[in-house]
């Protein structure tokens, strides 16, 4: 059957379709290109700018290095925000410290395909803070690992990512499951969060998160990067 630009590609289970433009190549290019300007954004954030401040210096990288469009709002917390969840507002005119914590969750458009990337940095010399910035990673990489050599369901993904978080000593925000991404525009397919979902993810398709929290300190780190078998964007 010949499909046009608009018609779906169907999967096994109707939350894995695709859009017949969908391209497991340009998935990786949204992907190493939304690493780039994590990156790249990171870099130009400074202690004395504010949120509002550090959102428009993002969004100036993105547009320099020449993104179709955003799919989600471009995303930068500071301090005590990194506890907030995707849909929670946050003061813009929040400072960031000298010695503080922030985060940086995108989500661009690049060849027609839905980057998602997100990761979290440090200013200063904070021991807890730099911790924490690090368990977000290691978390998300070991429950990442799990999914490759398990095969494990979302579900199970995130029920095992909660208990290895407790294990290293932080709390997992499970508020937090995950998404789809693919051609854009991916919410057409109604797929629901990563850990809601009873079977075992299609590499390449899925967006695992992970947000976690200190103890007792307020603030936290956040990490999320697209389930792949190649472990390295």
């Amino acid at each position: 059957m010949t499909t046009s630009t608009t018609d779906t590609i169907e999967a096994p289970d109707r939350r894995e379709a695709t859009g017949a433009k969908f391209s497991p190549s340009s998935m990786q290019y949204a992907r190493s290109q939304s690493w780039r300007a994590v990156a790249q954004m990171a870099d130009g954030i400074r202690p004395g700018m504010t949120e509002a401040q550090a959102q428009t210096h993002s969004m100036g990288v993105l547009k320099q290095m020449g993104m179709d469009r955003i799919w989600h709002p471009l995303i930068v917390r500071f301090g005590e925000a990194t506890l907030a969840t995707f849909k929670e507002r946050t003061d813009p005119e929040r400072v960031l410290g000298e010695q503080d914590i922030f985060f940086i969750d995108i989500g661009p458009v690049w060849q027609g395909h839905e980057g998602d990337a997100g990761d979290t940095f440090v200013v200063g010399d904070d021991p807890e803070m730099h911790a924490c910035a690090q368990a977000a990673s290691t978390l998300w990489h070991e429950v990442a690992e799990q999914w490759r050599r398990e095969k494990t369901s979302g579900q199970a993904l995130y029920a095992y990512a909660a208990e290895r978080a407790r294990a290293l000593g932080w709390r997992l925000n499970q508020d937090i499951k995950g998404h789809r991404v693919c051609d854009f525009p991916h919410a057409i397919y109604k797929a629901g969060n990563l850990g809601d979902f009873g079977l075992c993810p299609r590499t390449g398709l899925w967006i695992l998160e992970i947000q976690i929290a200190h103890p007792t300190r307020p603030f936290g780190a956040f990490y999320e990067d697209l389930l792949t078998e190649d472990d390295t964007p």
